[in-house]
């Protein structure tokens, strides 16, 4: 593993008047974002010194509703643990509805989050945060001293088992992205608790909000976001498919959950002609499409997300790029995936449409296409209900949808 990054002293405390007013721009830009939305977390926002927290970032960065510090990567450079943005945190805070006297288990740490749970949960709460490495918990043990906030337990555990002996927990809130939901988490959260935890449910990460209901998880709420993969025995990272390989043009599929396909007839298909169906959906420009791709994710069987650098897109190899992938449908030769294009000179509303490549890309392009009208059509307005079940159950007891088999758990995605 690579080193930690040195913690910093600071010279000297920097000007209460300057970060009062960093903080309430911050506090601004989140209600703004819909981020914060409850006097609570407001609050605790307002308490906690995020400076102290960062100390190796201008104090600008600290305070800054969308930057998220990378405090450690792995030997090949890929972020393996990082203090989350603003943002994302407080989404998560709201999700968890963290009340006085809780007992709160947080599965990575970073130090911040741990001190809003903190405030939240006052002087008869509980609060443990664990992490697998003891370059993270020995940093966040250290930040959580010097801000003032030495009752935080921390502790140096594979976040797979969970910390029982400060179990059961009212709350658990998961700050690494997990494919699986363990045993271990259910069983030490009390009942009626709520779990809040990145879940990656074929390629797409969805903070999830699971409250238990006797041996399994149902979902109440869930926000799009991104986390540094689990470390430990709950490791499961995402497969590539490389289709084109020049350098900074790269282009891949991205597999999950044991999906297979042959990556050698997609290659050829790639450099093929591209074939385009329009869908007349339209989506305003600052509407966010995360729903649409979980439709597609739970509709399609061979659902799949294509990744490419920015020199793709450049080169006109691909017309997509997004860091977390854009919506695919792969069958045998042939692959589509989602794009828009702009219906109005001001670029305020697109329509989507599908481009498709291979023998067989029209075929499967309209496919993609028909699920795109289906979600406007049926569950524009809907959230899909996530479920998580123990390995084993049933097909008769789950509810109908898209059943995604884990290590752990049998996941189901059900639309209204």
């Amino acid at each position: 593993m690579s080193d930690l990054p040195r913690l910093t002293e600071p010279a000297a405390h920097p000007p209460a008047v300057e970060v009062e007013r960093l903080r309430e721009e911050m506090i601004e830009k989140l209600r703004e974002l819909g981020a914060v939305r409850t006097a609570e977390v407001e609050g605790v926002l307002r308490k906690v010194p995020r400076h102290v927290f960062a100390p190796e970032a201008p104090l600008e960065k600290a305070y800054a509703a969308e930057y998220a510090l990378v405090t450690k990567k792995d030997e090949d450079g890929v972020d393996i643990s990082s203090v989350s943005a603003a943002r994302v945190q407080a989404m998560m805070l709201e999700q968890a509805r963290i009340r006085p006297g809780d007992r709160v288990l947080e599965i990575g740490s970073g130090g911040q989050n741990a001190a809003y749970i903190a405030e939240l949960v006052g002087a008869d709460g509980q609060v443990t945060t664990a992490d697998i490495d003891p370059d993270i918990t020995g940093r966040a043990e250290r930040l959580l001293a010097r801000a003032g906030y030495e009752r935080v337990k921390v502790v140096l555990a594979d976040g797979e088992g969970g910390v029982p002996e400060h179990a059961p927990y009212d709350r658990i809130v998961v700050t690494v992205g997990a494919w699986d939901v363990p045993p271990a988490w259910v069983e030490q959260l009390a009942e009626g608790g709520r779990i809040v935890v990145p879940l990656r449910m074929r390629g797409l990460t969805r903070s999830v909000t699971f409250d238990r209901v006797g041996d399994h998880l149902v979902s109440r709420d869930y926000e799009l976001c991104g986390f540094v993969p689990m470390q430990g025995v709950g490791e499961n990272r995402m497969r590539l498919a490389l289709l084109h390989e020049a350098a900074g043009e790269e282009v891949t599929l991205k597999l999950d959950d044991g999906q297979q396909l042959d990556a050698h007839l997609l290659r050829k298909a790639l450099h093929q002609p591209r074939t385009e169906v329009w869908t007349g959906v339209t989506i305003g420009g600052y509407e966010p499409n995360d729903n649409l791709d979980l439709w597609l994710a739970t509709a399609l069987d061979d659902f799949t997300l294509l990744s490419a650098k920015p020199g793709a897109r450049t080169r006109g190899i691909v017309a997509s790029v997004s860091p977390i992938g854009v919506a695919t449908l792969a069958v045998g030769d042939s692959f589509a995936y989602r794009t828009v294009r702009p219906v109005d000179e001001e670029r305020t509303l697109f329509e989507f449409g599908v481009y498709g490549h291979g023998p067989h890309a029209k075929d499967v392009a309209e496919r993609l296409a028909e699920e795109i009208r289906t979600w406007d059509q049926e569950h524009r307005s809907d959230r899909a209900r996530i479920e998580a079940h123990p390995a084993g159950t049933p097909d008769e007891l789950l509810p109908a949808g898209r059943v995604i088999d884990k290590r752990h758990t049998r996941v189901t995605v059900s639309w209204p």
